[in-house]
């Protein structure tokens, strides 16, 4: 039975260690990856730097870029646009996101701001039917769903302000794959299927995503987006004014009004990307750069952040219920607060100096009972003052000099409004969803909203997403972000802090169980993972576990340490990956 066991052991550990092994090339002994061969999850390694997505074709344009001497911008850019052709759920050019950069030659960090806008003629009560009841099928589907896209300007932003590289460098890999075509992969044929009784109504989707007989594609077959391309090579050639005020606004603007929309031509050409300043946490010896208002991402990671630091975390255990019970209970305040204080910083006094201190966590932390659960109805915001999509997308890049970016962007739901623009090859978002419809209801997500995020012409939706670099002595150690609607901002909380309190990997970090609360609904989701006995005390401690609907988002993390990159897409995702450059 020994010599079995130690056979049995020796192949393990070798199967573990064996994707470190031809990941290390050649070069000898110096900047050797350091890592444990018995971690049950090992993520990849390089030297030169790493690209982790939520689709291997994208990630792999990406680190073609870097080897081509890019930077981590110009990856990204690239990493962005593909993601349009090959992940189009959720990679997008008509929809919009957050971009968190951190630039090592100036030690810096900055954030780019490109989320959706509403058109001019929004207004208040759009959403609401004649008896003051919201309309959830008008504001989620269809052509009043959409606002003015961003990513094109923000993509062109942070490239012509931080890239080395020419736009029609970082666009051509997309190009190419829209119009040569790129082989069905599994995730895509099953989620067109999925959501096929919705796209087909839809003439232009219609024709991009299925065949001219109404049958679906299958595994391995090609699929080719003509429009697309053509947009694609518009953009190349005229840059963003090609989308904002050339031949593709106006195909945007006269489908919108055909369909009915809101969206005009003065709408496309007056959206604007902005650099933002970015939110400055800290926790123990790291700095928790992530993006500001209108995300509540950053406020509320760095909110809940504060409440936990001087918690003695890991002498409890990770996911015991002493911990999980700290955690839920952090989500529950900072949830609520999102309710009334967060939106467009534009339009509203966001309290972000208040939400991140140390003095408020302090104050919030000290009505946290040790053993016991609170109601979300006994919670409210604290503050003494006068349903995002899963297939929102994420993907993480650093290079060999340092730059660093976390972006995530995001069509929100799945495909958006399911509405293509025609002639465009474009899926439209539908992110005036993300706007508190009537303030006090919840949207898509059971998310409430309160005055600061109601509809206003111009204005932008708040959002979840939370793109974030966390830096060790002011260089970026740690690159990580998530989709996943509601649940994003506890999703990146975790991994961050599985990372610096646990001292996980950049793979342990996201293959780790995850629980998920939001204040409202009062219930906590569990994945699978964490024991019966943790959830057992959980209960008894009053606190009321929720079936899980879905996993809990997918982590894009990249760590940097002693000269090596770690990289890892989170296994809860089929034909995401992470791929280094050597």
């Amino acid at each position: 039975m020994k010599i079995r066991l130690f056979v049995i052991i020796s192949a393990i550990v070798s199967f573990v260690a064996s994707p470190v092994l031809a990941q290390m090339g050649s070069g000898g002994a110096a900047n050797t990856p350091r890592l444990n061969t018995t971690d049950r999850f090992v993520p990849v390694v390089s030297r030169n730097g790493m690209v982790a997505s939520r689709e291997k074709i994208a990630s792999q344009v990406g680190a073609d870029i870097l080897a081509q001497g890019g930077n981590a911008v110009d990856a990204a850019v690239a990493v962005g646009y593909a993601l349009a052709v090959t992940y189009p759920q959720a990679g997008n050019i008509g929809g919009g996101g957050f971009m968190v950069v951190h630039l090592a030659e100036e030690n810096k960090s900055i954030t780019i701001d490109y989320r959706e806008m509403a058109p001019a003629k929004a207004h208040r009560d759009m959403y609401l039917n004649e008896d003051g009841s919201v309309n959830d099928d008008r504001s989620k589907y269809g052509p009043l769903a959409s606002g003015v896209p961003g990513t094109v300007a923000g993509m062109s932003l942070a490239l012509e302000k931080y890239g080395t590289m020419s736009l029609k460098q970082v666009i051509e890999p997309a190009y190419k794959l829209a119009k040569d075509g790129f082989p069905m992969y599994n995730y895509l044929v099953n989620s067109l299927n999925g959501r096929k009784e919705r796209l087909a109504q839809n003439e232009a989707a219609a024709k991009v995503f299925y065949k001219a007989d109404g049958s679906s594609y299958e595994f391995g077959e090609i699929l080719k987006q003509d429009d697309l391309a053509w947009s694609l090579k518009q953009i190349m050639d005229g840059g963003p004014d090609a989308f904002y005020k050339g031949e593709i606004a106006k195909r945007i603007a006269a489908d919108s009004k055909a369909q009915g929309g809101l969206i005009t031509e003065a709408d496309m050409a007056n959206y604007v990307a902005k650099e933002r300043e970015a939110i400055v946490g800290t926790y123990k010896d790291y700095k928790v750069v992530t993006m500001p208002p209108p995300s509540s991402g950053g406020v509320h990671l760095v909110q809940m952040m504060n409440m936990l630091e001087n918690d003695d975390l890991k002498s409890k255990g990770h996911n015991s219920a002493a911990m999980l019970h700290l955690y839920i209970e952090a989500m529950r305040q900072a949830y609520a607060d999102r309710s009334k204080y967060l939106g467009d910083p534009d339009f509203s006094d966001v309290p972000v100096a208040d939400l991140t201190s140390k003095e408020y966590a302090a104050k919030v932390r000290a009505l946290i009972p040790e053993d016991r659960s609170r109601r979300s109805t006994d919670v409210a915001p604290a503050l003494d003052l006068v349903k995002e999509s899963p297939d929102t997308t994420h993907y993480s890049v650093m290079d060999k000099w340092g730059n660093a970016v976390s972006n995530t962007y995001t069509l929100n739901f799945s495909y958006g409004s399911h509405m293509m623009a025609a002639g465009t090859g474009i899926l439209m978002n539908n992110e005036m969803d993300d706007f508190s419809a009537k303030p006090g209801t919840p949207n898509g997500y059971g998310l409430i909203g309160g005055e600061a995020n109601s509809v206003q012409p111009k204005k932008r939706p708040l959002s979840s997403m939370t793109p974030t670099i966390v830096l060790k002595d002011d260089k970026p150690f740690f690159v990580t972000g998530s989709p996943g609607g509601s649940t994003i901002i506890t999703v990146v909380m975790q991994s961050v802090l599985n990372v610096v309190e646990f001292d996980m990997n950049a793979m342990h970090a996201l293959a780790a169980p995850r629980i998920h609360h939001q204040w409202l609904p009062d219930a906590v989701m569990v994945e699978e993972g964490v024991s019966q006995d943790t959830k057992n005390i959980l209960t008894n401690m009053g606190h009321q576990l929720a079936p899980m609907p879905f996993t809990l988002g997918s982590l894009s993390n990249i760590m940097y340490k002693d000269g090596i990159f770690y990289g890892a897409a989170d296994i809860r995702s089929m034909d995401a990956a992470a791929i280094g450059i050597d």
